[in-house]
C-alpha cells in the first residue's frame, strides 16, 4: 500500500458533479473550502493485498452476525443501550425472519505492512454513504487517469444484482427511497438517489423523497407517499435509533414485518458501537480485532472512547501518551465503548500527506470494493476526503 501523487484531471471537478457527486468540496467556517473529493494523490494497492483485504472482510461479517445471534440468544440488548421492550420484539422477530439487506460498510486500520493485520475501527451497517464516489466517480477517475490498471470495485454491479436477486423476496409495487431533507450537504439525497438509479436498472420502480414527507394513513396501518401509495418496501437513510424515537416510531415498530425496509431492524445491532466489545469478547486476541469494552477502559493505556451511537467522529475522546484530546459532538448519553486506540497509519507526501481510512463495501453480505478517506489529524470526521486507489501489481 503506497500513497502517490498524481496529476488531478482538467476539469475534475465538473467531471464529478456530473456523476452525482453534490458536494466536491466541503465550506470551512471561514468562508474558504477544501477538497472533498481529492485526486492530487491515489493509493495503490497489490492484488495479494486486496486479496487479503476481501478474506478480511468476508471473516469479520461472518464475526459480526455470530455476535448479532449471541446478543439475542443470550438477550443483551441492555449492553447497546437499547431497553423499550417493542424494540428488543422487533429486533427479535427481524432477526429470525432475516428479511433481505443490501449493503454495509467496515472502516478498517490498515498500513500495508501485514496483508491480514487489518483492524477493525467501526462497523457501519445500518446507513453507510461515502457510496456514490466509491462505486461511480473513482471508476470514471481511473479510466481517464489509469485505464491500464484495475481497481477493487464491483459495487455497482453487485447493488444491480443484489436488487434483482432480491426481487422475489420483495412485497409488489415501487420501492421508496427515503432520504433526510434537513441534510444540507446533499449526501442522504446523492446516495439514495444512487441507490434507487441501482434499483431501477434491476428493473425495479423507484420513487425517491425526503423522510419528513412519509404519511401514516391510520385506517389501513400503511406508511404512505405523498400520492396515498403504500409504501411496501423503503430503503432509508435515517437511522434506525433516530426514527424508532420520533413520533412515528410506534407506527415503524407496529409496521415493521409488513413494511420492508431496508436495512432491517435487525441492523441495529450491528451499527451499535457496543459490537465492538462484543466482538473482543467472544474473539479475544482476534488477529483484526482492537481490544474493546463497555465498563471502562480497565488496563487500556491508550484508548478511544466511541459514543454507541456517535457519527463522523463526533464527540469521541481520545488518551494516548498522557495526551487528551475530545472531538467536539452532541452524542455520548446512550454510553460508551472504550477501544484501544491506535493511530491512523500516516503516509507522506510533497501535498502533507494524510491518514488513511479505509471503507470496505459488502453488498449482500459478500466483499464487493473499497472507499478511502483520508484526514490531517487524529479524527476521520466531516473535514475528511475521499482518494481513489488502484491496484498495481
Amino acid at each position: 500500500m503506497r500513497r502517490l501523487q498524481s496529476p488531478p484531471r482538467e476539469g475534475w471537478r465538473q467531471a464529478v458533479e456530473s456523476q452525482g457527486l453534490v458536494f466536491p468540496v466541503t465550506d470551512l467556517e471561514d468562508g474558504s473550502v477544501v477538497p472533498y473529493w481529492y485526486e492530487s494523490a491515489h493509493y495503490s494497492f497489490t492484488m495479494a493485498e486486496v486479496d487479503a483485504l476481501e478474506d478480511t472482510t468476508a471473516e469479520l461479517h461472518a464475526m459480526c452476525l455470530a455476535a448479532a445471534e449471541h446478543i439475542v440468544s443470550r438477550d443483551r440488548f441492555a449492553d447497546l443501550g437499547i431497553t423499550d421492550p417493542a424494540v428488543v420484539r422487533a429486533i427479535r422477530e427481524s432477526w429470525s425472519a432475516q428479511p433481505p439487506s443490501l449493503y454495509s460498510r467496515f472502516d478498517l486500520r490498515y498500513d500495508g505492512d501485514d496483508g491480514r493485520a487489518a483492524k477493525l475501527l467501526e462497523y457501519n451497517a445500518d446507513t453507510p454513504t461515502m457510496l456514490l464516489e466509491s462505486a461511480i466517480c473513482q471508476w470514471y477517475w481511473l479510466q481517464d487517469a489509469h485505464p491500464e490498471l484495475d481497481q477493487w470495485n464491483s459495487l455497482h454491479e453487485r447493488l444491480v444484482d443484489a436488487w434483482q436477486k432480491m426481487r422475489l423476496r420483495l412485497a409488489g409495487g415501487p420501492v421508496h427511497f427515503v432520504y433526510a431533507e434537513c441534510d444540507e450537504s446533499g449526501e442522504d439525497f446523492m446516495t439514495s438517489s444512487y441507490v434507487a438509479e441501482t434499483a431501477e436498472q434491476a428493473g425495479l420502480v423507484a420513487v425517491v423523497l425526503p423522510v419528513e414527507k412519509i404519511g401514516w394513513h391510520a385506517a389501513s396501518g400503511w406508511f404512505v407517499d405523498l400520492d396515498q401509495t403504500r409504501m411496501r418496501t423503503v430503503f432509508k437513510l435515517y437511522p434506525w435509533e433516530w426514527l424508532v424515537a420520533e413520533d412515528f416510531g410506534p407506527q415503524a415498530l407496529a409496521a415493521f414485518d409488513r413494511t420492508q425496509w431496508l436495512e432491517p431492524i435487525w441492523k441495529m445491532l450491528l451499527s451499535n458501537k457496543a459490537l465492538l466489545a462484543i466482538l473482543w469478547e467472544l474473539y479475544p486476541d482476534h488477529p483484526n480485532l482492537l481490544p474493546a469494552y463497555l465498563d471502562g477502559p480497565r488496563d487500556l493505556k491508550d484508548y478511544v472512547a466511541k459514543p454507541l451511537l456517535g457519527r463522523e467522529g463526533a464527540s469521541i475522546r481520545i488518551v494516548t501518551g498522557g495526551e487528551h484530546f475530545e472531538q467536539p459532538g452532541h452524542y455520548g448519553r446512550e454510553g460508551y465503548v472504550y477501544q484501544e486506540f491506535s493511530a491512523l497509519p500516516s503516509f507522506p507526501g510533497s501535498d502533507g500527506g494524510g491518514r488513511a481510512v479505509l471503507g470496505s463495501w459488502l453488498v449482500g453480505g459478500e466483499p464487493a470494493g473499497l472507499g478511502i478517506r483520508e484526514s490531517d489529524g487524529l479524527v476521520t470526521d466531516t473535514y475528511a476526503r475521499f482518494v481513489p486507489h488502484v491496484i498495481d501489481g
